[in-house]
């Protein structure tokens, strides 16, 4: 099939059938597993998915990739091994696929372009899955990663408010890094592969603090990164001295997910 990948869509279809194993290995399906597949493209993953999992949901945004697909894979969709959708991914709904809570598993190619709004979507929502393996851009998987040292971030890296977003629903790890001259066409940078799996609530939960307050603080205290956290948070509340001093001259960039939540209880 020749297709003129959208640079609209984030199209950029992964051609390397090692990254592809690594993909599946990381997800750890069992024969059973749902798995949500976000811009299948032109199937490479889709099919490694199907011959691992018990169903997999694909939601194509692209018509034409769709019209392909439906022509590609009309036995695993005749079968109901595959539910194909020709959709946005951000519109889609979890309840009308009667999914639960920790039922299902996001294995995909992501489109770079809204890897937040995917990331927001699907940790925030009411029906999370259990665990996300994602391929990203390589600085923002690394921003992901955050504080710690990496295989991808030899040096010390600070967090931020997406590193600290993804911690706060679940642990993410590096699983690979992925060149990009293994995608056609090649995008500009190169490509990391990231799982984030123990995906809950639990963390708000276990530490009876709520999840709006707690975001409020996060933003709040990411509000102006040169500013010391200390002056970012009088917005929010009257200075408590001993918190003040323990916070000392930090930024928000300093602080571990331990600490926000120290802090917003």
């Amino acid at each position: 099939m020749k297709h003129k990948p959208k640079k609209s869509l984030g199209q950029n279809f992964l051609k390397s059938q090692d990254a592809l194993r690594k993909i599946v290995a990381a997800g750890e399906i069992a024969r059973g597993d749902v798995v949500l597949e976000i811009g299948p493209g032109k199937g490479a993953l889709t099919s490694k998915l199907l011959g691992s999992s018990g169903k997999v949901i694909a939601i194509e945004k692209d018509a034409n990739l769709y019209e392909f697909l439906k022509t590609k894979f009309q036995k695993e969709i005749q079968s109901g091994k595959l539910i194909l959708v020709n959709d946005d991914i951000l519109n889609f709904n979890t309840r009308t696929y009667n999914l639960k809570p920790s039922t299902y598993k996001i294995i995909a190619n992501i489109p770079y372009n809204i890897t937040g709004a995917i990331l927001k979507k699907f940790l925030t929502n009411e029906v999370q899955p259990s665990t996300m393996v994602l391929m990203l851009q390589k600085e923002v998987g690394e921003r992901i990663l955050g504080r710690g040292k990496n295989p991808s971030t030899p040096l010390r890296v600070k967090e931020s408010i997406l590193s600290i977003s993804v911690k706060a629903y679940g642990v993410p790890s590096l699983v690979a890094k992925v060149p990009k001259r293994y995608f056609s066409p090649a995008p500009k940078v190169d490509s990391v592969v990231v799982k984030i799996e123990q995906i809950s609530r639990q963390i708000f939960e276990k530490e009876g603090i709520s999840e709006p307050k707690f975001w409020e603080i996060v933003k709040t205290g990411f509000s102006h990164k040169r500013k010391v956290l200390r002056s970012n948070l009088k917005t929010l509340t009257s200075p408590r001295q001993d918190l003040w001093e323990k916070l000392g001259n930090r930024r928000a960039e300093d602080l571990t997910l331990k600490e926000w939540i120290s802090l917003a209880r």
